[in-house]
């Protein structure tokens, strides 16, 4: 009878990298890479997206999760989705953020996140936007203090 060998996480982890081996490293590098390879619009407005969140906190961490550019701080503030036809920041803890200026357009229904869709030719009111993410990182922050220093 066939043994059948079992891959630890890490192995798992390991072989994927493998298959794309022309991927860089970091994360940064990663969203660079992603920028590039979208080459258009898309990559335009994700480029000037991941400016303005630096912008409203230097402190950002940049990470790649799902696939996707993700900025934390604290916790995750947002990520940096990209559709054929849309470019979506989607805020992880959106529902409890004020939004004053309206800009959450997308996954209102929901009980947690709240998303931003921008179309070709949109153009974000970046102040609020970067209002919005100094938001979240507070919202963040406000939430890792409650919690002991291994879980923040």
């Amino acid at each position: 009878m066939p043994t059948t060998k079992v891959q630890s996480p890490t192995a798992k982890a390991t072989a994927k990298k493998a298959v794309r081996p022309d991927t860089a490293e970091s994360p940064s590098e990663l969203i660079d890479a992603r920028i590039r390879e979208l080459g258009d619009w898309r990559g335009k407005m994700l480029s000037r997206l991941r400016e303005l969140i630096r912008e409203a906190d230097p402190e950002v961490i940049e990470e790649w999760k799902w696939r996707t550019p993700v900025w934390s701080r604290s916790g995750i503030i947002c990520t940096g989705e990209t559709y054929k036809k849309v470019v979506k920041m989607t805020f992880a803890r959106g529902a409890s953020l004020p939004d004053p200026s309206r800009l959450f357009n997308s996954s209102l229904e929901g009980n947690v996140r709240r998303a931003i869709d921008i179309h070709e030719g949109d153009r974000p009111d970046e102040v609020a936007l970067k209002a919005l993410v100094r938001a979240a990182v507070a919202l963040n922050k406000s939430s890792a203090r409650g919690k002991p220093a291994s879980a923040a």
